[in-house]
């Protein structure tokens, strides 16, 4: 932990915390300060200018990362016959009805993201207080609960990702690893912004989004400019 704080320390003392920065420049910025000897995740973090408490300004959903995670995703479906064969075909790591319902409500959470078919939810609901706290909860509205089990298998391990507001109304999503390149990062950071954008509510009023930051696992934050947030093709261009 004493080694970890130093590097952290010595990272931040490379750059100037409250400039603002072009998502490019906060893409290098971020990949040149990572201090940990692992491959760290990149995260994107967005301030939204919405209330949580109030249902029609939760703004949540799914989007896929076109240059995927970097993480090998673990995924567990309740389904049943045909669909728990297709979810099998698809690469799912863990797949049950009854059995993975009572498997869960015993303890067992070895699993990155979950899915349901609609007609395993009444047993699914019963595990709420389990799933729910972890944002593993199957759920419609993110296309978590459906009949078409293994396109949502694939999309899962290919790269799909969930996003929902805090209390406070900020999104945390990965959006890579600090070894990708930075093309990847920025294609992947386009996507999940521009779905943002897509996902703003009707009853959102005001400046939509307040402040947009990114950092890697270990390392600071590095603050991008919410007035030119949204990558461009210059963003694209190779590093000079």
């Amino acid at each position: 932990m004493p080694t970890r704080g130093k590097r952290y320390i010595d990272s931040t003392k490379r750059f100037d915390r409250e400039a603002l920065h072009s998502p490019a420049e906060a893409v290098d910025m971020v990949k040149s300060l990572a201090p940990a000897k692992f491959d760290e995740t990149v995260e994107l973090a967005v301030r939204l200018g919405v209330d949580p408490r109030h249902a029609d300004q939760i703004v949540r959903g799914s989007v896929s990362l076109p240059a995927g995670t970097g993480k090998d995703v673990r995924v567990a479906v309740f389904a049943s016959g045909e669909s728990a064969a297709e979810a099998r075909e698809a690469g799912a790591d863990v797949v049950g009805a009854d059995d993975l319902v009572e498997r869960v409500s015993g303890g067992f959470l070895d699993f990155d993201a979950a899915i349901a078919t609609p007609d395993m939810m009444g047993q699914v609901g019963r595990l709420g207080r389990v799933l729910g706290p972890r944002g593993l909860m199957p759920n419609p509205r993110v296309g978590t609960v459906t009949t078409d089990v293994g396109r949502t298998v694939r999309e899962l391990k290919g790269g799909r990702i969930e996003y929902r507001t805090d209390k406070v109304g900020i999104i945390h999503v990965p959006i890579g690893k600090v070894s990708f390149d930075r093309t990847k990062l920025l294609d992947n950071y386009r996507a999940v912004y521009d779905e943002l954008m897509r996902a703003k509510p009707a009853a959102a009023k005001g400046r939509y989004v307040r402040s947009v930051a990114l950092s890697s696992t270990m390392g600071p934050g590095v603050r991008v400019d919410p007035n030119r947030a949204r990558v461009t093709d210059e963003d694209l261009a190779p590093a000079s």
